[in-house]
């Protein structure tokens, strides 16, 4: 062996013989020249009895060693996450607390001595489409695996969806909604999925009233029932082949009005989740006697159909095929053709696209929590495998650079729990109609911020997360891939980071700036309330200010612009408003009478970063027609087809 020093450790290498020679260990001894001489070690057992060396070595034949990793384990979720515990703390009041908190911890057990296995049985055994039978009869089987139908069984129990229905705990009902999907949502093999569109047709259900009330008077107690034997699923068939957030101009779905009042939908479904759904509601043109029907926004209606009909065949269904993803594996996807399935208007007709939005605003909340759920759960395993890998003659957490490194997902981890509670918070006073004007123009504008930051930074955490494990999390074996696979659909599901930032202009726009003048308002008042004599929590709170005050410059001198300009910088913008936001989330914690010093320092390290990329952007040019020109000009070089016309 040579001896090797880094990191202050003492390494030992072999060096393989030729393979007709005796095997021997060396070590290197240093003369007083600084010249190396090579030296026997010691010489194994077999050569100085005269018997085979290599069958005494310890990695010969059928003997492998004796080095193994230890598996990083899964404890009560809830319980091991103090700031969980503490956000929620100081956020809900005691008496409220006290009597979800139970809860919570019996449920953050069941997580990880239940649940996570079976999420992973769900990556492990997929969903299969069988579309004809043994005699050729076309019957479309989806097959789905014992693991995934007990989510489901376990998601009606827990009241995931239920939770916020029943209320009670009045507003803080979507609070504590939200903590115990935090849990669930990063070991339900995706499940999670399904809840988000059954939230959101629960809630479209909720708030919308009208000559569909006798489907309402099915589905909503489904939807939301704690009985698994009565609990329905719900998807929404939205996407089809023009693809996409466009749906005005990519929905080509016809229904066909019938005697008995209902219609039969005639379309392609391109790519439609949680194929195994009870119901779905769905996108579609209403065509009139004449077979005219109207393009565009005004031309979609919502309708409701259930997936089977009585007899339990599809409802005029044909499953296309199964959809080969990145991730999400354990869910189906499908694409699907609606050949006179059998559905029911539930909108006033045009006002589909209307009739989306309150389901947006639930599924991109789902998301969000999500994404956080998986930025959690990574660093739940990373910190209990860095307690028990050694590596350079230590445990790696005993490695300062490698702390470092967790240290800095967990900065991020907390900011956006804090992000997300804050928009259950109001999500909660919304549905129990104790909003404010003031905290509606903050759900308005954070919901596109929480989805679109909290989704970006899920990728960059789980990616993080695998380089803690070395190459183990590499090995689709450990489970631990399939965390990163899974990540990246949240940047794409229910809108794109550039979609999701133009909808925050949009937020802006349509209320002729009011939600922005909120915003401001709202970080103002959060500092203004906080009293502390820490130094540096003082200077993390003149960042804070001064990173609202340059926002505020940026909004002032872009509306002089030319009209694209805001729409370039949308994504900065947007990422701009997410990090001053979640600082001052951080700030008011940190400054909580209950908070530690380790608060106070998250609260820094967050503002160590550029908390408002924007202004660089616009001192820069980039969002002028000039730094648009050179955006296209690099992205074309040498490009031979069709140019942009921009």
């Amino acid at each position: 062996m040579f001896q090797l020093r880094i990191c202050g450790v003492r390494s030992w290498c072999r060096i393989a013989a030729h393979p007709a020679c005796p095997v021997h260990n060396f070590r290197s001894k240093s003369t007083a020249a600084s010249s190396t001489v090579v030296e026997p070690l010691m010489h194994t057992k077999g050569s100085s009895q005269g018997e085979d060396p290599v069958n005494t070595m310890p990695y010969s034949g059928a003997k492998r060693g004796s080095f193994t990793q230890v598996k990083p384990l899964l404890g009560n979720v809830f319980t091991e996450d103090g700031f969980l515990q503490a956000a929620l703390r100081r956020m809900v009041p005691k008496e409220i607390l006290d009597k979800f908190t139970p809860d919570l911890v019996r449920f953050g057990h069941r997580v990880a001595s239940e649940i996570e296995s079976l999420g992973r049985a769900c990556e492990e055994n997929p969903p299969k489409h069988q579309p004809y039978d043994a005699w050729g009869n076309r019957v479309d089987e989806l097959i789905t695996c014992d693991a995934w139908k007990r989510q489901k069984q376990i998601s009606a129990e827990e009241g995931i969806v239920a939770i916020p229905y029943e209320r009670s705990y009045g507003t803080w009902s979507r609070v504590y909604f939200a903590a115990k999907l935090l849990l669930y949502a990063p070991s339900s093999g995706l499940y999670s999925c399904p809840l988000a569109m059954t939230d959101g047709a629960a809630k479209f259900f909720q708030i919308h009233d009208g000559n569909w009330a006798a489907q309402k008077a099915k589905a909503f107690p489904r939807l939301t029932s704690r009985d698994p034997n009565t609990f329905w699923t719900s998807g929404q068939w939205m996407t089809e082949r023009g693809g996409g957030s466009d749906v005005a101009d990519g929905t080509d779905t016809r229904a066909i009005r019938q005697a008995d009042g209902s219609y039969k939908l005639y379309g392609y479904k391109w790519f439609s989740s949680a194929t195994d759904s009870d119901m779905t509601l769905t996108l579609a043109r209403i065509v009139d006697e004449s077979g005219e029907f109207t393009k565009g926004t005004r031309g979609l209606s919502m309708f409701y159909l259930e997936t089977k009909g009585a007899d339990g065949k599809l409802n005029g269904i044909e499953i296309h095929k199964l959809k080969d993803k990145l991730g999400t594996r354990q869910l189906p996807t499908a694409e699907l053709l609606l050949d006179g399935a059998v559905a029911h208007l539930v909108s006033e007709e045009g006002r589909g696209v209307a009739s989306i939005t309150p389901m947006l605003t639930i599924t991109r909340i789902h998301n969000s929590i999500a994404a956080v759920g998986g930025m959690r759960r990574m660093l739940h395993f990373a910190r209990d495998y860095a307690t028990k890998r050694t590596a350079f003659g230590k445990r790696i957490i005993d490695h300062p650079l490698h702390i470092q490194t967790l240290a800095r997902m967990e900065v991020e981890t907390r900011g956006s729990i804090l992000l997300i509670m804050e928009i259950a918070r109001l999500l909660g006073l919304e549905e129990n109609n104790l909003a404010t004007k003031h905290d509606m123009q903050m759900m308005r504008i954070l919901t596109p911020i929480t989805k679109l930051y909290t989704a970006k930074q899920s990728i960059s955490v789980a990616s993080e997360g695998l380089e803690s494990f070395g190459g183990q999390g590499y090995i689709e074996d450990t489970g631990l891939p399939s965390r990163l696979r899974d990540s990246q659909v949240l940047s794409i599901w229910e809108g794109t980071t550039n979609i999701l930032s133009l909808d925050v202009l949009r937020s802006i726009t349509k209320t002729k700036g009011e939600t922005l003048q909120a915003f401001f308002a709202d970080i103002q008042t959060r500092m203004d309330n906080i009293k502390t004599q820490d130094q540096l929590l003082i200077t993390t709170m003149k960042k804070i200010h001064q990173a609202k005050a340059d926002l505020m410059t940026f909004v002032q001198s872009a509306s002089t612009q030319e009209p694209r300009f805001m729409e370039v910088a949308a994504r900065d913008f947007a990422y701009s408003l997410a990090r001053t936001y979640i600082g001052a989330l951080l700030v008011e914690h940190a400054a909580w009478a209950e908070s530690s010093q380790v608060d106070v320092t998250v609260a820094s390290r967050w503002c160590e970063k550029d908390l408002c990329p924007v202004t660089l952007g616009s001192a820069a040019g980039s969002y002028k027609n000039d730094g648009i020109s050179h955006d296209m000009d690099m992205v074309m070089d040498g490009y031979v087809g069709n140019k942009s016309k921009l």
